[in-house]
C-alpha cells in the first residue's frame, strides 16, 4: 500500500471526494483505510450492563468507515519535512563519521 498510518492524504472518488484528512488506521489484508472525517457512518449501539464497570451506553455514535485504499492519494506533508530538516547539525552533516 502507498499510504499508511499518519499520512496525510486525499480522497479522489466516491461521496467524499475532495477530503483531506490523515490516515487513522490502515488494514493492508484488506486494502482499506480509515481516514479522519471521511466515510462517516451511524452506529446503532445497544446498552449493556456487562463489563467490569456495569452499564455501557447505547444510542447512535457517529464513527469512520474504511474506504478502499485506490480511492485515496498521497499529500505533501509540510510537518514531516520539518522535522526531518530538524535531524541534522549546523555543520550540515549528520552521522558518526562528521
Amino acid at each position: 500500500m502507498h499510504v499508511k498510518k499518519g499520512d496525510l492524504v486525499q480522497v479522489i472518488a466516491g461521496k467524499d471526494k475532495g477530503a483531506k484528512g490523515r490516515v487513522i488506521a490502515a488494514y493492508p489484508r484488506d486494502q482499506r483505510v480509515v481516514v479522519e472525517g471521511v466515510n462517516m457512518i451511524k452506529k446503532h449501539s445497544k446498552v449493556t450492563h456487562q463489563g467490569p464497570r456495569g452499564a455501557k451506553e447505547g444510542g447512535v455514535q457517529t464513527m469512520e468507515a474504511p474506504i478502499h485504499v485506490s480511492n485515496v492519494k498521497k499529500l505533501k506533508d509540510e510537518d514531516k519535512a520539518e522535522k526531518k530538516s530538524a535531524g541534522k547539525d549546523e555543520s550540515g552533516a549528520a552521522g558518526e563519521d562528521s
